[in-house]
């Protein structure tokens, strides 16, 4: 059962990563990975909330483990990272990561609270 709800949120997770960033790549004209960013701090800020509510196992395997899992992409944010500083910008790279860190970390405490309060 729990095999079959991760496979379910991952089969929903990267098509969503996917349009995702590909809606906001047509949007934003710039080197800078701002897909990859939003999709890592949405996942982020989900599983907080999961985390916050004291999810059941079971809404934990769908949303947190496959849905997030799916969704959000370390390898993306670390070729990114290395393509950028190979390319010579530096300054964007380290930008880059320093925005994933922050706004991930805020992402996940904004939503560990939220998860909190609404668990009641």
């Amino acid at each position: 059962m729990t095999v079959a709800l991760v496979a379910l949120g991952a089969a929903l997770g990267a098509p969503l990563r996917y349009l995702i960033e590909r809606a906001v790549r047509a949007r934003v004209r710039s080197q800078f990975p701002a897909g990859i960013l939003l999709v890592n701090v949405l996942g982020s800020l989900i599983l907080g909330v999961l985390t916050g509510l004291l999810a059941s196992p079971h809404w934990q395997a769908l949303l947190g483990v496959g849905l997030c899992g799916a969704l959000t992409t370390y390898s993306a944010f670390a070729l990114d990272t290395v393509v950028l500083a190979e390319g010579r910008e530096r300054l964007l790279a380290l930008s880059y990561v320093l925005a994933s860190l922050v706004a991930g970390l805020a992402a996940a405490l904004v939503g560990l609270a939220a998860g909190a309060a609404l668990a009641g």
